[in-house]
C-alpha cells in the first residue's frame, strides 16, 4: 500500500512538467496526453524497482514517443465542424513559431531538443535516455539547430 501512495504523490507532483515534455515531443496534446499515460502505467508496474522515478519515467516517455512515431501511428482525424479552440500551453509562454519549427523535426532530433534545452539535461543523459552515443547527441542537436536556424517561421520571429 505504501508503494501504491508514492506513486499516486509522484504522479500528483510532476505529472503536469512531464505532460509538458509529452507535448513539445508530440506537438499534440491528446497524444501528450495518450502518452505520459501509456508511460505512467509502464511505470507503475516497475514501480518498487525503480531508483530515480522522473528520470525512469522521462525515459520511457522518450521511447513510447520513438516508437510510436516508428509505427507512423497518425492519429484520429475530426471531420466536419471545427473543434474548439484549447489554450495556448507554450512552455516558454513566447516562441510558439519556435516550438512549432520544433515540432516538424524529425523525431530523434526534436526528442535531442526538448530534453537537451527543455529539460536542461547534459549530454550524457540524453544519450542514456535515448540508449545512444554523446556523439550521436551532439550530431542530431548541430542538425536539429541547423535546421531550425533555416526555418523561415523562425528567422521571421526573431527579426
Amino acid at each position: 500500500m505504501a508503494d501504491r501512495t508514492i506513486f499516486q504523490d509522484f504522479v500528483v507532483a510532476r505529472s503536469d512538467r512531464l505532460l509538458r515534455t509529452a507535448y513539445l515531443l508530440a506537438r499534440d496534446w491528446g497524444v501528450a496526453e495518450d502518452l505520459l499515460q501509456e508511460s505512467l502505467a509502464k511505470a507503475w508496474f516497475a514501480w518498487p524497482g525503480i531508483d530515480e522515478p522522473e528520470a525512469y519515467v522521462r525515459k520511457v516517455l522518450v521511447t513510447t514517443y520513438i516508437t510510436w512515431w516508428r509505427r507512423r501511428w497518425r492519429r484520429e482525424v475530426p471531420s466536419g465542424d471545427e473543434l474548439p479552440d484549447r489554450p495556448s500551453h507554450d512552455a516558454a509562454g513566447e516562441g510558439e513559431e519556435l516550438w512549432r519549427a520544433v515540432g516538424r523535426l524529425p523525431a530523434r532530433q526534436r526528442a535531442v531538443i526538448v530534453l537537451r534545452f527543455y529539460e536542461d539535461l547534459p549530454v550524457g543523459e540524453v544519450a542514456r535516455l535515448l540508449g545512444c552515443q554523446e556523439g550521436t547527441v551532439k550530431s542530431q542537436t548541430a542538425k536539429a539547430l541547423a535546421k531550425l536556424r533555416v526555418d523561415e517561421s523562425v528567422v521571421k520571429e526573431r527579426r
